[in-house]
């Protein structure tokens, strides 16, 4: 985009790290942030340039969602209620399936409503290799077509599919009553799926592809080390640093995955990832939630970062991450939804604020994340996250003019002392409502309500004209009734070390 204007605000957040400016503006040409600065000294050296925002608005850098799977209808709409992970992921074999491109499509617009001008987009699939290359293309239209900044992280589970383990299916199945076992190979995916060679073949292709594409990356998406072999996590680090890309997978998100470590590979999981030698800056994990303190040592010395997701682990029954220990010893934490958030709103302020107000330590002589930290993790740590912390996640000259302007009128009603803090009236009085605009690269992408490059609504209503027309997979639904006690039973017979859920330990004790 090659217009330039100003973009004036109340206050302007130039970045979590630095002091908010008041009646301040920034200068955008080019789709670039070119000054930032006061107000009134902009507009004398610009007296001819358009402005948007406006003296009772704030203006913010765009927020990075770290970790998000791309469903505009959620699992409570398709009937699967929130539970623990492994029964959860089980529950979803039998939801009704979806357009992929409309799907994508409606949830970034969502995504843009709230703010988020980047992220990171885990995609799921199933199929043969046909189905993933077709699954590939739609979605990376629906992100040409949104205008967000996008790493989407192609998704790979090869290895196992029922429960968590390489090898793992095949012992469950061996303990399932023979009624059930037949069960429980209708939720298998068939001999024709994508392997291994299919998937690195493709994503090979696809990566030319995308190299033509200024907001989309192309990232390797295992989707957990449970669900894939060791040569296929190798083979994503070195292709990831052939392609220069990420890789982002879940690690540690529940009690049984923390479990799994010790009990598959004789070690906490992001010890086996360290021997595997996979690890780096390149390597980011989604969750994190049962990290021992080695781990997140581990993790700060080789520069792994990790999405933390708070709505997503309370809801699913996986607890409180480790987040101040994560941010004191220096690893890079961004924030994500996941797709799943708490009040189903999508709504990145709200997520902030949950994070901020799960680190309650009692004690008064122990710090906590504040309100710039947790800032921070929204927009500088994702952009590192993302590799890109000298393009965006600031708002300062040579950074991408990607940006959020708030309405600060329900902000500051009925009265605000000039003394507040603006940073924490925003950060914990914002909503997703106050947003009126949205800018990526020097494009507005989000006007009053409504995404400027598609329409919103026509997308969603022709994607809840398709699901209505997709039968219910009794089949299926009646599978996973029937297997769903029999998995349950088997993470229970896990051998379980004591619970401490409040505090983490070292995994020497």
């Amino acid at each position: 985009m090659n217009e330039s204007y100003l973009v004036r605000g109340r206050w302007l957040v130039t970045a979590a790290d630095e002091p908010v400016l008041s009646d301040a503006a920034l200068l955008i040409e080019a789709g670039r942030v070119a000054a930032a600065g006061d107000w009134q000294d902009l507009r004398d050296s610009h007296p001819d340039l358009a402005v948007v925002g406006g003296k009772q608005s704030a203006i913010l850098p765009g927020l990075i969602n770290a970790h998000h799977h791309s469903h505009s209808i959620s699992g409570i709409q398709h009937g699967v209620g929130d539970d623990l992970l492994e029964p959860w992921i089980l529950a979803l074999h039998a939801i009704r399936p979806l357009d992929r491109y409309l799907n994508t499509l409606v949830s970034l617009g969502v995504q843009l409503g709230g703010g988020v001008t980047s992220l990171v987009d885990m995609m799921s699939y199933s199929g043969d290799a046909t189905a993933f290359a077709d699954t590939l293309r739609a979605a990376l239209r629906a992100c040409d077509t949104a205008g967000i900044r996008v790493a989407l992280a192609a998704g790979a589970s090869t290895d196992s599919h029922l429960v968590s383990g390489r090898g793992e299916d095949a012992r469950f199945l061996a303990s399932l009553p023979n009624d059930v076992r037949q069960h429980a190979q209708l939720l298998l995916p068939s001999e024709s799926r994508l392997d291994e060679a299919d998937y690195f073949a493709l994503m090979e292709d696809f990566q030319r592809d995308f190299a033509e594409h200024s907001r989309v990356d192309l990232w390797y998406g295992p989707s957990g080390p449970q669900w894939v072999s060791e040569q296929c996590l190798q083979r994503c680090d070195d292709a990831a640093r052939r392609w220069d890309c990420g890789i982002q997978t879940h690690v540690n998100e529940s009690f049984y995955e923390k479990l799994l470590g010790p009990r598959a590979y004789g070690k906490p999981t992001m010890q086996y990832l360290h021997e595997l030698g996979v690890l780096s800056p390149r390597l980011s994990i989604a969750h994190g939630t049962w990290l021992s303190l080695d781990e997140i040592e581990l993790m700060a010395q080789t520069g792994v970062a990790v999405s933390h997701n708070p709505s997503s682990n309370l809801r699913l029954r996986a607890g409180i991450a480790p987040f101040t220990e994560m941010m004191r010893h220096g690893v890079t934490v961004g924030i994500g939804m996941d797709g799943t958030t708490l009040n189903e709103n999508e709504d990145m302020f709200t997520e902030l604020r949950l994070a901020l107000r799960l680190q309650c330590d009692p004690r008064i002589e122990n710090a906590v994340p504040g309100i710039a930290d947790v800032l921070s993790t929204a927009t500088l740590g994702g952009a590192r996250l993302l590799g890109k912390q000298h393009e965006i996640g600031r708002l300062q000259p040579g950074y991408a003019a990607d940006l959020v302007i708030l309405d600060c009128e329900r902000l500051c009603w009925p009265w605000t002392a000039p003394e507040a803090d603006p940073l924490e009236l925003i950060l914990l009085r914002a909503e997703r409502r106050d947003i009126r605009e949205v800018i990526i690269d020097g494009e507005t992408v989000w006007r009053d309500g409504a995404p400027t490059l598609f329409n919103l609504d026509a997308a969603a209503a022709e994607l809840a004209a398709r699901a209505a027309a997709e039968p219910f997979a009794r089949e299926r639904a009646a599978a996973v009734q029937a297997v769903l006690p029999h998995l349950r039973a088997w993470y229970a017979a896990w051998d379980r070390p004591e619970l401490h859920p409040w505090r983490i330990q070292s995994s020497k004790t």
